[in-house]
């Protein structure tokens, strides 16, 4: 297990010789500070120095060198450095959050806002038609870099990527399993949210 996490944290920076200064740069230093920094995530022993550890903080402080194809004052847009496809690019915080419910809405909503413009310049670039776009939130769903990152996959018609694009579809339980994962799901969002930016905001949900 640790053995895959390392190969895949590895895979987002560039192991070996440093291809031409045209194309792999360093990018310019940022804070990389969020207020997170105390919380232990799993398989991090270092509990309050994960930001001195994490991959892509030292990429923003410029600290390690990254293909940068889009940059501002928020985010930072880089290619995997161990595509899924060609094209295969990252969107990232300049501040650091440990996953998607810690990252303040704004932030969230600064690194949507580019995926239109970004993604479709990837998609010309590699001649591609489609994209995915993809967040693994936690250990379960495959998160192994505690720094929330948006990937944006690039797709071509018959590509096979995912294994899972073959698998049957189950249909959903429409007299009892949905009515029940309805009821729990709206239960929990009735519950008071801990985030600051979420009081106040109503909710007006209503049966389809």
């Amino acid at each position: 297990m640790e053995a895959r996490r390392l190969s895949i944290l590895c895979s987002h920076i560039c192991p070996g010789p440093t291809p031409a200064p045209a194309r792999l740069v360093p990018v310019p230093g940022s804070s990389c500070d969020s207020g997170f920094s105390n919380e232990q995530q799993p398989g991090d022993s270092n509990k309050g120095n994960r930001q001195d550890n994490c991959v892509f903080c030292k990429i923003i402080r410029g600290e390690a060198p990254a293909f940068k194809l889009y940059e501002d004052d928020i985010c930072l847009c880089i290619l995997d450095i161990n595509p899924l496809s060609r094209g295969h690019s990252l969107i990232i915080p300049k501040s650091h959050f440990c996953s998607l419910k810690a990252t303040p809405p704004d932030v969230v909503a600064a690194m949507c806002s580019k995926v239109p413009f970004i993604s479709s310049a990837i998609m010309k670039a590699t001649d591609s038609d489609s994209f995915n776009l993809l967040v693994n939130n936690g250990i379960a769903a495959g998160q192994v870099i505690f720094h929330t990152h948006i990937h944006i996959i690039p797709r071509k018609a018959l590509d096979c990527l995912w294994a899972s694009e073959s698998l049957q579809r189950r249909p959903l339980n429409l007299d009892q399993e949905a009515p029940r994962l309805v009821d729990r799901v709206r239960e929990q969002l009735s519950l008071p949210d801990d985030s600051e930016d979420s009081k106040g905001q109503g909710s007006s949900l209503t049966r389809n």
